[in-house]
């Protein structure tokens, strides 16, 4: 499973002061405890912050609880995230990626395959539903996601392994 993202926060370069210093905290992947810190001041502020920011940073938060093994509180943050910006794949990914490590295989491939339809050209989403499909068994399936992955980024070397490990030639 390749490793989520963290999203930026847009207000982040016109903020000042200790604003500033939350938009940077959230959006920061060094420290955790700091991250999540930074996301919940600006999700408190509820309504005051656009839906987008609020989304970025129940996303981050979310980052940060899968980082240390909670997994079902990354899940509800990215829940929210998703209510209010149901338009970013990436955060389909990464709830993705929660669902798979939890062992919840066909949760992780509806929201792969929501990521995909939602941007197309994401390797990261072919090549994870490709994981995906390989562990409930559907050897074709992740070929084939895997193989989009290398159509949409020819260098990807972990869907080339990923392939080879199936016995099939990039």
């Amino acid at each position: 499973m390749r490793r989520p993202f963290v999203l930026g926060l847009t207000l982040a370069l016109s903020a000042t002061g200790a604003w500033a210093d939350r938009y940077n905290d959230c959006a920061q992947d060094k420290d955790r405890d700091l991250r999540i810190r930074g996301c919940k001041q600006i999700i408190e502020q509820g309504e005051k912050e656009t839906p987008k920011t609020r989304a970025a940073a129940y996303s981050n938060r979310g980052l940060a609880y899968a980082e240390k093994g909670e997994v079902d509180r990354a899940i509800a943050d990215y829940d929210k995230a998703i209510a209010l910006d149901p338009n970013n794949a990436m955060r389909y990914i990464n709830r993705g990626v929660a669902y798979y490590s939890k062992g919840e295989v066909d949760r992780a491939i509806a929201d792969y395959t929501k990521a995909i339809k939602l941007s197309p050209k994401l390797a990261n989403a072919y090549y994870n539903r490709g994981l995906a499909y390989g562990k409930k068994g559907d050897k074709e399936r992740a070929i084939a996601d895997f193989r989009k992955a290398l159509e949409i980024d020819p260098s990807d070397q972990d869907a080339i392994k990923a392939l080879k490990r199936l016995g099939v030639t990039p």
